[in-house]
């Protein structure tokens, strides 16, 4: 087996309410439109960024590190999706 060159950036839930159903299912969407794997980590637990319920797993309260890893570049865009939807506070941020 290969090695893979993983890439890897790191975020943080940034609204009030943490990870929950909806941004959890719009993560998972995003996730899906990769050509390749990608993780999520939150402390020690590495999940499937593709599916909800492992999403909602990490129990992500605001200010929660988030690690985002794709398993080859060509799912960059998908990863900058990922992190600009995190920075936004899954368009929950109180103005």
């Amino acid at each position: 087996m290969k090695d893979r060159k993983t890439i890897t950036r790191t975020t943080s839930v940034k609204n009030e309410f943490g990870m929950h159903a909806r941004p959890a299912s719009r993560i998972a969407q995003i996730a899906g439109s990769a050509q390749f794997n990608i993780w999520l980590h939150a402390n020690t637990t590495r999940i499937d960024a593709t599916s909800t319920l492992d999403i909602l797993t990490l129990c992500a309260a605001k200010g929660t590190d988030i690690v985002v890893e794709i398993e080859n570049q060509k799912d960059m865009d998908v990863l900058d999706r990922i992190i600009d939807f995190f920075e936004a506070g899954f368009g929950e941020l109180q103005r």
